[in-house]
């Protein structure tokens, strides 16, 4: 600015010369032909003075607008960068705060894992290993393997937990994409007292299908059903979007530290607008004895599927069998429904109830067995529209409302169906394969076109 001022009385000093020498040459000389070639030449270098002013004005204004335009860009990226940051803080904090899961890099995975040494669970299109994060959070890394369904299952898992925030849901924690790779990575906490197929079937080689030889209490039993429940009416019911899980059974329910149940693995999972009623998928998956005969006979799912396979899973850990096993020997299915069904209506329903149960200091009481069974019975009825509502099975849990006595049997579609399967295989010749001696109370008994999985955060 100063040098601005200083241009300009410059060029007024140099105009009020000219005058002054013009009014000195008229005085001096009059006027004459001397006059006018001194005026001429006056006027000339005056006027250069002030051109040779307003030119150095001009250029040197660009100037300090280049070198300001110059500078701009070598502050800026410092400044982006401060403000990326203080962004990426903010968000960072908003996403602890609100559960939202996070992008994890695929290094600091590999890390975490040490390189995915420590396998604890394996399905058929996933594996889970266990990690430490660099916070010292234990956690279970989950990758989904590279498949025909791997996005799928990618996907599924995503849109159904990531915006579910309940205490009995397992909490998945990030995820990590790998750029122009099929590596998909979801990252849940680690949940420590493993599936709870682990405490509610003895060993195998006590004729169980579980992989522990531990025990879970009656009480915890009906407190696990209870969160159970819990947690499949708030998927139902409170979420902005409907999720059906599809795939509830007891190696997809993990038991934390305190013994409380977490729903897990939304690999099969659907999301569901609010307005409507079923989905219709062109492939059926899933466990054999869990699956709703609606889904099986392809009518589609609905969250009434999720209330059948809740319904077997309770008879199951009342009476801590599978609910379908050959019986060796035999050539048939035993089907826990039905022996549920036959013994409460002979008043003998703890002759179903796990016999480690039976006379323990805390164990089973009939009432409370009852109670139970008579649920389970109503969550498996085979009419859809029969089935309570999960908010209503959480309602008879708690005592809020009437359990009905046991509905009347129904034609038990499973069980015809597996027979037909275990005859056709007679039939064809597969009779000794089909009869061969297995696990008792395997869950995956005769593949058949189903898909057959088995806990992918299961420490089995």
């Amino acid at each position: 600015m100063e040098a601005k001022k200083m241009k300009i009385v410059g060029a007024l000093v140099a105009v009020l010369l000219l005058v002054v020498f013009i009014n000195v040459l008229w005085v001096s000389l009059g006027v004459s032909k001397t006059f006018f070639i001194l005026a001429g030449v006056g006027v000339a270098l005056i006027l250069g003075v002030v051109v040779w002013i307003v030119i150095k004005y001009a250029s040197s204004s660009s100037d300090d607008e280049a070198s300001t335009t110059t500078t701009v860009p070598k502050q800026q990226p410092a400044a982006l960068e401060g403000e990326e940051l203080r962004l990426q803080l903010q968000y960072s904090f908003l996403r602890k705060v609100t559960g939202l899961p996070t992008r994890f890099r695929y290094e600091a995975l590999e890390a975490a894992t040490d390189k995915f040494r420590v396998l604890i669970g394996r399905g058929s299109s996933a594996s889970v290993f266990k990690g430490v994060l660099d916070c010292g959070t234990p956690v279970a890394v989950k990758r989904v393997e590279d498949s025909d369904h791997s996005d799928r299952v990618f996907r599924s898992e995503v849109a159904a937990i990531g915006r579910s925030q309940h205490v009995n849901l397992v909490h998945l924690l990030g995820y990590c994409i790998v750029p122009r790779s099929r590596v998909r990575l979801l990252v849940y906490e680690f949940v420590d007292n493993g599936s709870l197929d682990a405490w509610i079937f003895p060993a195998r080689g006590g004729g169980g299908g579980g992989g522990g030889s531990r025990c879970l209490p009656w009480a915890l039993r009906c407190r696990a059903a209870v969160d159970v429940a819990r947690a499949l009416a708030y998927l139902h019911r409170d979420c902005r979007s409907r999720v059906l899980h599809l795939d509830v059974k007891p190696e997809n329910i993990l038991l934390d530290a305190g013994f409380r149940a977490l729903v897990a693995d939304f690999g099969l999972s659907k999301v569901m607008g609010r307005d409507e009623s079923r989905v219709v998928t062109t492939t059926v998956r899933g466990t054999r004895g869990y699956l709703a005969p609606e889904w099986i006979v392809g009518s589609g799912a609905s969250e009434k599927s999720d209330v059948f396979s809740y319904g077997i899973v309770l008879l199951e850990m009342v009476g801590g069998r599978r609910s379908i096993r050959l019986a060796p020997g035999e050539g048939k299915w035993s089907y826990l429904p039905r022996i549920a069904a036959e013994k409460v209506r002979q008043g003998r329903v703890m002759e179903m109830v796990d016999e480690r149960l039976v006379g323990a200091a805390e164990g089973a009481e009939e009432s409370e067995a009852r109670k139970l069974v008579c649920v389970a019975l109503w969550c498996i009825r085979e009419e859809t529209k029969l089935r309570p509502s999960m908010a209503q099975v959480v309602d008879m849990l708690q005592g809020r409302m009437e359990v009905e006595a046991p509905p009347p049997e129904g034609n038990m579609l499973i069980l015809d169906l597996l027979n037909m399967e275990y005859m056709s295989s007679a039939a064809a010749g597969g009779r000794a394969a089909a009869g061969r001696p297995r696990q008792p109370d395997s869950p995956t008994l005769g593949a058949s076109g189903y898909f057959c999985s088995t806990s992918i955060l299961s420490g089995r």
